[in-house]
């Protein structure tokens, strides 16, 4: 029987699981299984998206037929041409006879070399940026070689706003029912696989996931169909900031990975001990895995995952032990790169494996190897307590951790906003704010607190209109440098803002990382020094989204970067935007050029 879900009103997920498959591509272990997704667009003109495995044929032609209903087939659009999307192609093609097979010519080639059909007949061959029209949807093809095949590209539904991203944006696991990511806990059930899937498919590609992802950023996206895994509709800016961090080799957390090769046990013994001594210098998620047990897929996503590895290996055959050199083998293989790394040897008469380790590492880009390796000779002693002291101590001071919050007033529930506003030279301008506040109900009336050095406040004072777009938790800090980090009297901030349409009253707002947008009239405002307190009325509003608002709190924890100084620099750095101020002394009435906050929001330079 067929087994399909509705996604919009013309799109149908037709796709199947295997939870039976043990490894995926023959080599990396799926014990979740894994979904092969296929997608249906019922316009004027059907059009298929992709094909299946074969291991899944059965359930999948069952799918396709039903929701095809006694219709023909238009077009069949070939994403990817690697076999788990299209060893069935060729059966679907001889089934639907009078389907268009849509592709580009790399994969024209490559269906040649998998199938001995008549493809040459059949096929329209697309280009960058050529469209398809199917009826009401429109839909625009866009190329992506090496992500992670040469042929491979994504198609865009302008109509719906939807990208079928092709391997981009998937991740292990079999579907349970559930399709969307925001039906399942992501973060704690899917992430770990969405990352082993990016990092050991896809990580060797930095610079062309990064080619695709500027090439999205300049679309509208409302929903995201992967080949494998769960569809995203809601939280679509965080994911994609995932693989903005993974693609440029971004660690996502300052914490420590513990990879050891041990035999008997004695070079085990040293990891365990550095982890006690890490933990107890306040490092928090260390990870620590025996190479002879995990496999490296997993290791190599908790690589990427991780600012900091530590390396301890026995010595083998002269050698670094085999298994961990099959790890080290696949990091360097997978383009590691911008991480410390320590290493730690062993060896009962000739320990040779750190020196081999050392050379390994310092191939790859951007690698800052903590000096000297420890060297342990059969076994750790006690006078070898100082040098493990020693290391943990320079480990653990390398690792920028976030400080904890320690100005009350950070603890108070702002949220955060994007406040817009013309000027009398119909100039558009905008600036992030931390207060709006309902204050009455009927009439509706808010409050808005905007600094007097913001350009915004200035133009708002003088037109009395102005705008509110809420923030969400999916905005990236991209978001927050365009409008928050620099002055709308020297910057045109929504220039080539593709998200923003422009309002009943004139002023822009923006549609995408916002959950509503409110238009408001000036009707009074109150000078409290630093900060203009205007009262308005709300002439009107709407919803764009159920995406939860970004608090203060959460912009701290999760969205802003954490900033790693240069060494050797003396300074104060701003707790809120990053910015670095140069000297001794920080004068008393500095205010941040950035984000405009005073003294009190800088700290003294950590400098290792």
């Amino acid at each position: 029987m067929q087994n399909t879900r509705k996604i919009t009103e013309d799109l149908v997920w037709i796709g199947a699981n295997d939870r039976r498959l043990e490894l995926f591509e023959n080599v990396y272990p799926i014990p979740k299984g894994v979904s092969y997704n296929s997608f249906l667009l019922k316009d004027e003109k059907t059009t298929l998206l992709d094909t299946t495995d074969i291991a899944v044929c059965s359930q999948f032609l069952e799918n396709l037929k039903h929701e095809l209903n006694g219709k023909k087939l238009d077009y069949i659009i070939v994403n990817h041409m690697e076999p788990d999307h299209a060893s069935t192609l060729q059966i679907v093609a001889e089934k639907y006879p009078e389907a268009t097979i849509v592709c580009n010519a790399k994969s024209l080639n490559m269906i040649k070399n998998y199938f001995e059909f008549d493809i040459d007949s059949r096929a329209m061959i697309i280009k960058e940026g050529d469209t398809l029209n199917t009826g009401k949807h429109t839909l625009t093809f866009v190329m992506a070689p090496m992500v992670h095949w040469p042929e491979a590209m994504v198609t865009y539904d302008v109509t719906d706003k939807i990208l079928f991203s092709a391997d981009a944006f998937g991740t292990f696991g079999a579907l349970s029912g559930s399709i969307f990511a925001d039906e399942f806990n992501f973060t704690e059930e899917w992430l770990d696989d969405a990352r082993r899937y990016y990092t050991n498919i896809v990580g060797k590609y930095g610079t062309q996931v990064q080619a695709l992802l500027k090439k999205a950023s300049a679309i509208d996206i409302k929903m995201i169909c992967p080949l494998h895994g769960p569809i995203w509709r809601n939280k679509i800016g965080w994911f994609v900031e995932k693989y903005q961090k993974w693609s440029t080799y971004e660690p996502e957390e300052q914490t420590v990975l513990i990879l050891y090769g041990s035999i008997y046990g004695h070079t085990e013994n040293a990891a365990e001990i550095i982890a006690t001594k890490l933990a107890d210098k306040g490092v928090k998620n260390i990870k620590m895995y025996d190479v002879s047990k995990t496999h490296y897929s997993y290791l190599v996503s908790e690589a990427f995952r991780s600012s900091h590895i530590i390396i301890a290996s026995a010595t083998y055959n002269a050698g670094i032990f085999s298994n961990m050199e099959t790890v080290l083998t696949e990091l360097k293989a997978h383009n590691i790169q911008n991480r410390t790394v320590a290493i730690v040897e062993n060896g009962s008469w000739a320990p040779t494996s750190g020196k081999l380790i050392k050379e390994l590492f310092s191939s790859l880009k951007n690698i800052e190897i903590i000096e000297p390796t420890l060297t342990v000779k059969s076994s750790l002693k006690q006078n070898q307590e100082e040098q493990i002291n020693e290391l943990a101590e320079k480990i653990a001071t390398s690792i920028v951790i976030k400080p904890d919050i320690t100005n009350p007033m950070f603890n108070v529930s702002y949220g955060l906003y994007l406040v817009s506003a013309k000027d009398d030279n119909q100039r558009d301008c905008g600036c992030i704010i931390n207060t709006v506040n309902q204050i009455t109900d009927s009439p509706k009336r808010i409050t808005i607190a905007v600094n007097k050095q913001n350009y915004t406040c200035e133009v708002i004072e003088k037109t009395g209109i102005f705008n509110v777009s809420i923030l969400t938790e999916e905005t990236p800090f991209s978001l927050f440098k365009q409008f928050g980090f620099c002055s709308g009297r020297d910057n045109e901030k929504f220039k080539d803002c593709i998200f923003a349409d422009r309002k009943e009253n004139g002023i822009l707002a923006i549609n995408k990382y916002s959950n509503s947008t409110i238009c408001a009239k000036v009707i009074d405002k109150k000078d409290y020094g630093t900060h203009i307190l205007f009262t308005a009325d709300v002439v009107s509003d709407e919803i764009i989204s159920n995406v939860p608002s970004v608090t203060y709190s959460y912009y701290l924890k999760n969205i802003k970067p954490v900033v790693r100084p240069e060494k050797q620099k003396v300074g104060f750095v701003c707790k809120i935007c990053g910015y670095v101020y140069e000297g001794w002394e920080l004068p008393s009435d500095f205010i941040c050029p950035l984000c405009k906050h005073g003294v009190e929001d800088f700290e003294p330079l950590q400098t290792k």
